[in-house]
């Protein structure tokens, strides 16, 4: 199969080089791009039905032999391509120096690619009917201004003259069309565009721009048209100052903005698409900041039905027993299920239906009991119509069908639907967060996520950055550390970027995830290769990237690990924690920076409120609890009214988590640099008793814990490279933590935590020094020394951070810097030379020694040798 291809945001020379490469050649499939202009789109939606072109939405091949590139030298993927598909390409641009050595350019100097085109036509005498002739005199017209652009030429004129005589028509291309601009025009339109500021108001992109013409008497508003061509925002604001005052020119492009309204605020009038106002003394900066906080309560939000619905709807058949219906809503916790024969929807089975059934215990099947009736809407239709639909079938959850398709490609419930009525919900649309994310990553993991967004594309699967890193995001706060969510297969995804850049992969079939390994065999001498290297290598290594197939999860009890099943991304997301971290952020394609905020997230967050997703949020997974009080700590939020609630409620479950999952969230908390506020909250809460009884927390521990920051204590506590760092701050925690403990309470909350034996060990043998420090420190330097002889030098540093007594601290140190080297010059070897015989008097022996240098008895080899001769003898005696 042969198919032609243009570049994205196509104009009218871009779609009248498709029209012409299929005019060359019938066989070939123009294929439209994905993104076109707005009048390029009017144009199409008018006379498409009398051109070739196929969207791309339609188009599908197992293989493509040759693609024909017009107008442009950037390849777009179409599925069916691959590396025998060979290239050509048609271009009036000068030729890119990075163009693939296998490609076949074609480029020539005219003002419009169409001209091209258009020569050939002429070559090969194709007939052309009026549409056809009409939409390549366009091509011709849009790229040369109307053949008036300086880069014009002769062959672009001829090229319109043989079009005209052919039957083009000059109305139909004037309406979609503008007028050239005068040089004093080009001036006014070029200061416009270089001072035009973005706007994203509930999801419309809005442009307002300021400058001045008093020195100009030509008309404005063609110049506003320019614009609002080039830029296609769906509003465009222009403040103009002239002689008079200053002109309002306001043009509209969507329904849901009426710039009449806006004018008319201002003094001035029109229609809802076009108005303006000559506003007389006052300053334009302040009419600017004016009509900014005027457009919010100005612009109706857009939304339809694709917005607020889930995706991959779970549906039942006809026979599916009330069992197991009733079954699956108990999983997951839906109240209707479309019931579809062989692809058609033929009723709603409801949960008071089902529970009607089982109350009676009537067993039928779903086509029994449910509502009959095949009520449906479209991705594309508003929430107006679903609310219509849903008013009169009574039903609660409507499936989406895909119009072309008549697929069953979602679900909207009532929830969905009340959520976006309401004044509280979020506004409809998709903030981008593209340039918050390309300040924040590092270039070699900005072009890994890109390249992993291409592949995943190309699988036509989305990609989503999800969770904390987007939550992080949005707080200034970023991290480094993310994982991709895939709506789709992230196993297959891992493989084919594992396929290009080398490494290996590791998966988890069960719960569709799979580790990128970024070490292993690499593709040597490639910009991968060298990427994998970049980024393995650079001062923050990135040595592995998790892929996870979007899920959803349910609870067979509380306290249960979850189920998993495949899902969308918005299931995926609710099987979340808290709102703040539902937020995700696409990658793929047009989408790219697209956030996604279907749980009220970003709100929470502007709020710096913590909340659940669900009543049963606590019961499904005690450990929130914990993980509530660590966010609200962290970025000083606080915990919701209800959710705090709920989490009391709930507080008695913790004592039913393994010790492994409590353990784990204490290490988090631990990890953090307020841990000590976060413990008191827990205290306050009384969740640390809830986990065990003889967890206690005061002012004293708290202190301590406050002071404790991950560090390298010196190299005379003898620690050993495993304790550095967080790790160390750990284990100090624990027995900061439980030291002051009675042994026999210790024991239980060792054991409920389940804490590694070393450590284990560790604060049981500085809780049994605990409490003899006092009489300690008043003892010879051997008598403490022997105390301390069998204990871990993790405790002996846990008594020295502990303890408030400074002469205990000075006595631990002197330990752990001196005392624990000291060492007598005499051997077991000597003593046998001395005719001792081996037995229990050497170790007496040499204790006796060790104990004369620690006390300052002995302070040479000669005073340790009339020592050791009054030792011997006394042995010898014995």
């Amino acid at each position: 199969m042969r198919i032609i291809l243009t570049h994205e945001q196509t104009d009218f020379d871009g779609l009248a080089s498709l029209l012409g490469a299929n005019l060359i050649d019938e066989q070939a499939v123009p294929i439209l791009p994905r993104r076109i202009n707005r009048n390029v789109r009017g144009f199409i939606t008018l006379y498409g039905a009398e051109l070739p072109f196929v969207d791309a939405r339609d188009f599908s091949a197992d293989s493509i032999d040759s693609v024909c590139l017009v107008d442009t030298q950037s390849l777009v993927s179409v599925k069916g391509m691959g590396d025998d598909t060979s290239i050509k390409v048609i271009d009036h641009h000068a030729p890119r120096e990075d163009a693939p050595q296998n490609w076949q350019i074609t480029t020539d100097e005219t003002g419009a690619n169409t001209t091209l085109f258009v020569e050939a036509i002429q070559d090969k005498r194709i007939p052309l009917n009026t549409v056809q002739a009409t939409l390549l005199l366009l091509g011709v017209y849009e790229d040369t201004g109307s053949l008036t652009y300086s880069r014009t030429t002769s062959r672009d004129v001829r090229a319109a003259a043989y079009l005209l005589e052919e039957g083009a028509n000059l109305s139909i291309a004037n309406d979609f069309l503008n007028q050239p601009l005068s040089l004093e025009q080009q001036a006014i339109y070029d200061q416009l565009r270089e001072a035009a500021q973005y706007l994203n108001i509930h999801g419309y992109q809005v442009i307002v721009a300021i400058g001045s013409a008093e020195e100009m008497d030509e008309e404005l508003s063609t110049i506003a048209h320019k614009l609002r061509d080039l830029l296609d925002p769906d509003a465009l604001f222009l403040f103009i100052t002239i002689r008079g005052g200053v002109q309002l020119i306001c043009r509209s492009t969507s329904d849901n903005i009426d710039v009449s309204r806006i004018a008319a605020h201002f003094g001035g009038g029109g229609h809802p698409r076009a108005a303006a106002s000559l506003i007389k003394s006052r300053p334009v900066e302040e009419l600017h900041n004016e009509l900014v906080k005027l457009l919010p309560d100005n612009i109706q939000p857009p939304i339809r039905v694709a917005e607020i619905m889930s995706r991959a709807p779970q549906i039942l058949s006809p026979d599916t027993p009330v069992d197991e219906a009733l079954q699956r809503m108990q999983r997951y916790g839906y109240e209707g299920y479309p019931v579809v024969d062989q692809g058609v929807i033929v009723g709603l089975l409801t949960r008071r239906a089902v529970d009607r059934a089982i109350s009676h215990r009537l067993n039928l099947p779903a086509s029994s009991l449910m509502k009959a009736g095949d009520a449906h809407v479209h991705p594309d239709q508003s929430i107006e119509h679903l609310q219509n639909i849903m008013t009169d079938t009574g039903w609660g959850q409507v499936p989406v069908v895909e119009r072309d398709s008549h697929e069953i490609i979602g679900i909207v419930t009532r929830t969905d639907l009340l959520k976006t009525l309401t004044t509280k919900a979020p506004r409809p649309g998709h903030p981008n967060l593209s340039e918050k994310l390309e300040q924040v990553l590092p270039p070699a993991r900005l072009a890994l996520l890109k390249a992993v967004a291409e592949i995943a594309q190309g699988q036509r699967a989305a990609l989503y950055i999800v969770g904390g890193f987007v939550r992080d995001l949005l707080l200034e706060r970023p991290s480094l550390d993310f994982d991709l969510v895939v709506e789709g297969d992230g196993i297959a995804l891992a493989q084919a970027v594992s396929d290009k850049f080398g490494g290996r992969v590791t998966m988890h079939k069960r719960f569709g995830t799979a580790k990128w390994h970024l070490s292993g065999q690499e593709t040597e001498g490639s910009e991968q290769s060298d990427l994998l290297k970049t980024l393995t290598t650079d001062h923050s290594p990135l040595t592995a990237l998790d892929f996870i197939s979007a899920r959803t999860e349910f609870y067979t009890h509380p306290t249960a690990l979850p189920t998993v099943e495949r899902g969308s991304i918005k299931l995926d997301l609710h099987r979340r924690d808290f709102t703040i971290n539902t937020l995700a952020l696409r990658l793929d394609g047009q989408h790219y920076g697209e956030l996604l905020d279907y749980w009220g997230g970003l709100g929470d967050l502007q709020k710096g409120n913590i909340r659940a997703l669900h009543s049963l949020s606590f019961v499904d997974d005690p450990t929130r609890m914990l993980r509530a009080v660590r966010y609200e700590q962290r970025y000083d939020f606080q915990i919701g009214e209800r959710t705090l609630e709920l989490l009391l409620e709930a507080r008695p479950l913790l004592d039913r988590v393994s010790g492994d999952r409590i353990r784990h969230e204490l290490d988090s908390i631990i990890d953090e640099d307020n841990a000590s506020q976060m413990f008191d909250r827990l205290h306050e809460l009384g969740l640390l008793e809830a986990i065990h009884k003889d967890i206690i927390w005061n002012e004293h521990i708290a202190e301590q814990m406050m002071a404790l920051q991950p560090h390298t204590p010196e190299e005379y506590w003898n620690l050993g490279p495993e304790l550095r760092g967080a790790r160390l701050k750990r284990a100090l925690a624990y027995a900061l933590w439980l030291i002051p403990l009675p042994i026999y309470r210790i024991q239980g909350v060792i054991k409920r935590l389940k804490l590694a034996r070393s450590l284990a060990e560790t604060i049981r043998a500085a809780c049994f020094i605990w409490n003899d420090l006092p009489d300690l420190v008043n003892q010879k330097p051997s008598a403490i020394t022997t105390r301390l002889a069998k204990t871990p030098a993790l405790a002996i540093y846990g008594l020295h951070q502990t303890t408030d007594d400074p002469k205990a601290r000075s006595m631990l140190e002197a330990y752990a810097r001196e005392w624990v080297h000291v060492a007598p010059q005499t051997t077991g070897h000597d003593l046998r030379d001395q005719g001792l015989p081996p037995g229990p008097a050497y170790k007496q022996i040499l204790n006796d020694l060790r104990n004369a240098w620690l006390d300052g008895e002995v302070t040479s080899h000669e005073g340790e040798r009339q020592l050791l001769e009054k030792l011997i003898r006394r042995f010898v005696k014995g």
